[in-house]
């Protein structure tokens, strides 16, 4: 037999009968015809250097550093604070170095011990309730009545015109020069001051609801009406919503003025309350005291206001926060 026969009749290795693909380096032998493939590079065996290794067992919100947030919200306390801290101090250096007369500014020392004294015999206890629930009742009245009728008056137009004239001489009449009306005509009991309190909350809810149904976007009233939506949902997926805001304002402006006028009502004609506390130590020459129900208002209007700040952020959640 010649050797080109027992060369075309020899079997084949085991490497020739894998696939082209899977064979290694030809070996010595006779040469085979190979098709061309395009070959992967080798995958490498180094992890990117951007995929480090996840701890497991620590929630991501846990992995953020807490001190400096800790400190961040310590230094905004801070900054709003210092005002304050400034006040009460100058109050406390005034009197002592001779700025002032003491006798009629007491250092704000002597104020915090008349102040915790009133809390221990409970007259400050029992001043504060009374004029809170007064100033409560006609605030929540005044919310009541202002909110429905300036949504009306804003939003059809000929009930503002017929209105319009009365609010405007109402508006410009001060609460307090009223106060012996309400006296001569309800008597000097809880009735005549809760109603003066409705009536001087009443103004700055009123105009304010009025001025925010009349600012509603008109594009939202546009496109709120191509889908017809009926009156009472217009009110409540339009108008509303984007009232929220100014009516608030109107809200916490009542909200000041409710506590003002009623220590000043209470001033005239009480026998308990804030004002009545204030005016007796006046009348009793208790300049500590005195400047302790001061203070007491004045804490109390700021946490009110922060209530209804709360209340309106609940209320209106949905809105987009502004960028700076």
């Amino acid at each position: 037999m010649s050797l080109a026969s027992s060369s075309s009749t020899r079997r084949k290795t085991p490497e020739e009968l894998k696939p082209p693909e899977e064979r290694g380096t030809p070996t010595t032998g006779t040469p085979t015809t190979r098709t061309p493939t395009t070959v992967a590079p080798p995958a490498s065996t180094e992890e990117p250097a951007a995929a480090a290794p996840i701890r497991p067992g620590r929630p991501r919100s846990q992995r953020a550093p807490v001190l400096p947030r800790v400190l961040r919200a310590a230094l905004t306390g801070a900054t709003k604070s210092v005002a304050i801290v400034a006040l009460l101090l100058a109050w406390e250096l005034a009197p002592r170095f001779g700025l002032v007369d003491r006798t009629f500014l007491p250092p704000f020392s002597e104020v915090a011990q008349a102040w915790w004294e009133l809390v221990a015999n409970g007259q400050l206890a029992d001043n504060a309730q009374a004029s809170l629930v007064r100033s409560f009742s006609g605030f929540g009245a005044a919310v009541v009545v202002s909110v429905p009728l300036g949504l009306l008056i804003g939003w059809y137009r000929p009930v503002a015109d017929l209105l319009n004239p009365l609010l405007q001489v109402f508006l410009n009449t001060a609460a307090l020069a009223l106060l012996p009306v309400f006296v001569l005509l309800l008597g000097i009991g809880e009735t005549s001051k809760i109603s003066i309190v409705v009536y001087a909350c009443a103004w700055p809810i009123l105009f304010n609801t009025i001025s925010a149904v009349r600012t509603v976007d008109p594009t939202l009233l546009r496109l709120a009406k191509s889908m017809n939506l009926s009156a009472p949902r217009l009110f409540q997926k339009v108008i509303l919503p984007a009232s929220v805001p100014t009516i608030f304002t109107g809200i916490r402006l009542a909200g000041a003025v409710s506590i003002v006028v009623l220590v000043a009502a209470e001033m005239i004609g009480a026998k308990a309350g804030l004002g009545y506390l204030i005016n007796a130590s006046q009348y009793n020459f208790a300049i500590p005291q005195m400047y302790a129900g001061i203070v007491t208002i004045s804490v109390i209007g700021v946490a009110f206001n922060q209530l209804l700040v709360a209340v309106e952020k609940r209320l209106s959640s949905w809105r987009v926060p502004a960028t700076s």
